[in-house]
């Protein structure tokens, strides 16, 4: 059924699905969930939440209402443990200014928690993967590595001290970086999640109608990103990500494997990917600095076919 309210259509991707809801707010929809990424329930419920609240921020809405979606093995394990994954994203709803109103659970073998997520924003405001332009300059507001880290520490080769970094990145909400993006006036954006930074950057490409051209020297990456890389510890993701943008990846000649790898990386939680015009480039940074928010600028938006071409 054809809906002209509805302004995501299953010809594009977005991160949300967007419904107009009447002249002033734009009504966002979306739900992810996932299996533990750290040991710690309260912190994976903590991840969980901020990671489902993310699609929203990167549509340059404000959570609403949620819904949790819990999935556990309520016969063999102790229901304090998934009481605690609840309460970590509880927790972090408080911190969105959300609702969470409900849910449902599963007994399942294999523990798995998220949210159904129900958000807004002002269609003026209205962030989408084909809001780039040529000339826009390609900003980062995380580092990236968590799919390699995470890796790592399953492992057993990376410690709780050597993980931390990444840990706290992955439960911070996208949140400032949303409001600052907005309050600049940014219209394109997504968020780096399981397709990885490079993955997700060809999506806005695509959505666009443009190429990108990125310096690989300029991406941020987590402590111990590249000797975990070098190792070996990639998760199949990451594999299936890189191999996915090789058709559309020019300018990889002498750059090592592992590097392509940590570029192509599966995020959890990851930041937000933003197409920041020249002009509006110095607003954007003063509200960042003014809510503390970090950021990196990678490469540059350019016209042409939708290509990503490596550049020094």
């Amino acid at each position: 059924m054809a809906d002209e309210r509805l302004l995501t259509d299953s010809g594009h991707v977005e991160d949300a699905a967007a419904y107009l809801w009447d002249a002033d707010r734009v009504m966002l929809f979306t739900t992810d969930y996932f299996t533990p990424i750290v040991d710690d329930p309260f912190t994976f419920g903590q991840i969980a939440a901020a990671n489902a609240f993310s699609d929203v921020y990167a549509m340059g809405g404000r959570p609403v209402l949620a819904l949790n979606l819990m999935c556990y093995p309520t016969r063999t394990y102790r229901l304090d443990e998934m009481t605690l994954i609840l309460k970590g994203g509880a927790a972090k709803a408080v911190e969105a200014g959300c609702l969470i109103v409900g849910g449902h659970t599963v007994d399942d073998a294999e523990p798995k928690y998220g949210l159904a997520v129900v958000g807004e924003v002002r269609p003026d405001r209205l962030m989408r993967k084909g809001g780039a332009l040529p000339g826009d300059r390609i900003y980062l507001t995380k580092p990236l590595g968590t799919g390699i880290l995470s890796t790592a520490y399953k492992g057993g080769d990376l410690s709780d001290q050597a993980f931390a970094e990444a840990v706290a990145s992955m439960s911070l909400l996208n949140r400032a970086a949303a409001e600052s993006a907005v309050e600049a006036g940014v219209k394109g954006a997504t968020d780096v999640t399981g397709f990885g930074f490079l993955g997700h950057l060809l999506e806005m490409c695509v959505e666009g109608g443009l190429g990108a051209e990125v310096r690989p020297d300029a991406l941020p990456f987590f402590a111990g990103t590249e000797a975990q890389a070098m190792d070996q510890n990639v998760p199949g993701g990451t594999f299936a990500n890189r191999d996915s943008v090789l058709a559309n990846l020019d300018g990889t000649s002498g750059i090592p494997e592992h590097r392509l790898l940590m570029a192509a990386d599966a995020q959890t939680s990851g930041g937000l990917l933003l197409a920041v015009p020249p002009g509006i480039e110095a607003a954007l940074l003063r509200a960042f600095e003014r809510r503390g928010q970090r950021s990196w600028n990678v490469g540059t938006f350019a016209a042409g076919p939708p290509r990503i071409r490596l550049v020094p």
